[in-house]
């Protein structure tokens, strides 16, 4: 079936506009990359300056080719870009190709590349760039790129969308472990997006792991739709998010115009999507190698080898700071490693099987293959060193083929540190389906990763109770009229199954004196008077009335400052304090939040960001990943929280949120006491968005 994209990444016909024979230039360069073994697409050349180009002819402009071509690469200054594409239009052409930035002196409102933009989106011309790097469809043989890829680069079964060029580079012409079905330079995407690409690359059947490193994200709905689409085919997406800083985002701005947007949304999309969301270049280029494998990770934790005791021990410090599982590998594993080390070496995961030296080939492959035939191993890796010219290296290398040869479990080679990764003898292994990650921190890291996608597949599917009806209905017209009171807030909380605190207003010290003896002491009477959405900022809170007579001084004081409206509860059972939140993203829409709650909420910052709605496994795997999570479970004599109804209320709040889309704002509940007895929401907050 065509795609949309076939013209741009897959044309029959190419016109190079602005190709030259001088050495060194990009018009050199786009004549270079289509000219490599392979290309399946016919090339023409287009510069007003030459006849003919290395005995080829050279046309004058689009409109004299000999045929309507597909992509029209435009080698040109920022100068004659307009032009250019209103030729492109003019003649037909389907697809282009920018390298350069767009960027004009003095240029008038619109600008440049907003006039491209436009001028492409209403001809239905698609666009890679401007600002880019180019292309390499390798699964079809094509290279369009002004900075020719190296000749070893190959076809491959990982796809990789940038908005960096330079990161483009990094991968495709300096790491040779690696092996593409597509890679693009986004540039400042004028007429295509990410998730456009994304699309395209996963129909490749090569593609078996996608990378993605992004300033922004343009085409939100596409972009999801993109990634549900991975999700269904089970082809893994490994995400770097740049921008995630305040003035990470200034500086994106000013390179490719690019809006970073709210990092927590971003957190909130991969991980509803399964995206594996890295932290830097290393933890890119290592989750795309091990993930390339296609292998799948057991039940289990890693079992790592070594052939030094101290880069053991610095691989199990590291690991268990990073709180990764290692396998607890049984007495059969051990006996088995015991029957082989040298004399003084320990039969234990990690393992040092460096002794004498004597069979050392042996002692090596038997131990690894132990070590992964144990029932606890989810994956293995051997952490060494590498040089070229060394029979150790190339053995550890043959060892390993040998060791995946006879297991389906991930197995793969790892470097101490982050080294050269373009060595023949890891190259080579990498070639022959045997990853090779570089740094044992960063490979600590992606596993860790790779482990947690594992489990949450594990979990199954998660049911997401529908809202009930005409909540929505019942709400909006009060919503309309502006943010809710306290006391509506949490109103609305119980309607849609959150627990809430019972709670009632008084308007005099007569209704809050009978409230109070039908609630029973202590109390809590807080200010109710509108436009107050921050209580404790102004006094408006008063905590443990013991008794008529204090209850009476609190009324007096709140009535004299701030008005004769009060709201009054019971004083909530002690337990652990925990605050759900929302906020509406511009892109993303709605999302949800989980995290420690009362004074806690600002000085902690232990919160989960997810996309509602969701059930009650979700809800449950969001709270499990709190730093605090280990106080539900009762700490010094306390009795456990009763977690599943705190996860029943995250699961109704992310229903609630859902429902209401369009309506509300801003969502604060904090705090939400959570203790053996369940889980009871005490104060609220909820920002209209015609408030």
């Amino acid at each position: 079936m065509a795609h949309k994209l076939d013209r741009l990444l897959k044309p029959k016909t190419v016109a190079l506009v602005g190709a030259s024979p001088k050495e060194g230039s990009v018009g050199r360069g786009m004549i270079t990359s289509t000219g490599m073994a392979g290309t399946p697409s016919k090339i023409y050349f287009v510069n007003p300056g030459y006849a003919e180009i290395d005995g080829q002819p050279c046309y004058p402009s689009l409109s004299a080719l000999p045929e309507t071509v597909d992509l029209a690469v435009l080698g040109i200054a920022n100068a004659r870009l307009e032009a250019a594409l209103d030729e492109v239009i003019a003649c037909g052409i389907g697809a282009v190709t920018i390298f350069a930035s767009g960027y004009l002196e003095n240029d008038s409102a619109p600008k440049l590349t907003d006039r491209i933009a436009r001028k492409a989106k209403a001809a239905g011309v698609a666009i890679c760039g401007g600002n880019c790097m180019g292309f390499y469809h390798l699964d079809f043989g094509l290279r369009i790129c002004g900075f020719p890829p190296p000749d070893w680069i190959r076809k491959g079964n990982v796809a990789f969308i940038t908005h960096s060029g330079s990161a483009f580079s990094a991968l495709c012409h300096t790491d040779r472990r690696f092996g593409f079905s597509l890679a693009v330079s986004a540039g400042q995407e004028l007429a295509t997006t990410v998730a456009d690409y994304l699309d395209f690359a996963l129909d490749i059947p090569a593609t078996k792991v996608v990378g993605l490193f992004l300033e922004t994200v343009r085409d939100p709905q596409g972009f999801k739709a993109s990634l549900a689409k991975a999700r269904a085919k089970g082809i893994p997406v490994v995400a770097l998010k740049v921008g995630r800083t305040a003035e990470s985002a200034a500086l994106a701005v000013s390179h490719s115009g690019a809006v970073a947007g709210n990092h927590a949304a971003y957190r909130a999309l991969f991980d509803h999507y399964g995206v594996i969301e890295v932290a830097n270049m290393d933890e890119l280029v290592n989750a795309l190698h091990l993930f390339s494998s296609e292998r799948k990770l057991a039940p289990g934790g890693l079992t790592t080898m070594h052939d030094s005791g101290g880069f053991r021990e610095l691989v199990l410090d590291l690991g268990i700071e990073a709180g990764v599982r290692f396998a607890k590998i049984g007495e059969a594993t051990r006996d088995k490693l015991a029957a082989r080390l040298d004399f003084g070496l320990e039969p234990i995961n990690p393992l040092d099987a460096w002794g004498t030296g004597n069979d050392w080939d042996g002692i090596f492959e038997d131990c690894l293959q132990a070590l992964v035939d144990d029932p606890d191993t989810a994956l293995a890796t051997l952490c060494v060193e590498a040089r070229d010219g060394y029979y150790l290296s190339a053995g550890y290398a043959d060892i390993l083929r040998k060791v995946a040869a006879k297991t389906t479990k991930p197995i793969f080679y790892t470097t101490n540190v982050a080294s050269n990764a373009n060595l023949d003898v890891i190259t080579r292994l990498a070639h022959d389906g045997v990853p090779v990650l570089s740094g044992v921190n960063s490979m600590l890291s992606v596993v860790k990763k790779a482990m947690a996608e594992r489990d949450r597949a594990a979990l199954g599917a998660d049911h997401i109770a529908p809202a009930p009806k005409g909540l929505r209905s019942k709400w909006a017209m009060r919503l309309a009229q502006g943010n809710l009171s306290e006391a509506d807030a949490l109103d609305l909380l119980a309607d849609y199954g959150v627990p809430v605190i019972a709670h009632q207003h008084a308007s005099s010290l007569d209704e809050a004196t009978a409230i109070a003896a039908r609630i029973g002491y202590p109390v809590v009477m807080k200010t109710a008077e509108p436009g107050i959405l921050h209580k404790s900022d102004v006094g408006g809170v008063k905590l443990g009335i013991k008794d008529a007579a204090g209850l009476e001084a609190a009324y007096a004081d709140l009535k004299a400052r701030l008005g004769a409206r009060v709201l009054l509860m019971p004083m909530a059972g002690k337990g652990t304090e925990i605050s759900f939140g929302m906020t509406a993203d511009p892109q993303f829409g709605p999302i949800v939040m989980v995290g420690a709650g009362g004074i806690l909420i600002e000085m902690m910052p232990d919160r989960r960001f997810v996309l509602p709605p969701f059930g009650t496994i979700e809800a449950r795997r969001q709270i499990d990943q709190l730093s605090l999570r280990p106080l539900l479970d009762g700490k010094r004599g306390a009795r456990p929280a009763d977690v599943a109804s705190l996860a029943q209320a995250f699961a109704a709040f992310s229903a609630m949120v859902a429902d209401l889309d369009g309506l509300v704002s801003e969502i604060d509940v904090n705090p939400l006491i959570v203790n053996a007895d369940g889980a009871v929401a005490v104060d609220a907050l909820v920002v209209s968005t015609g408030g």
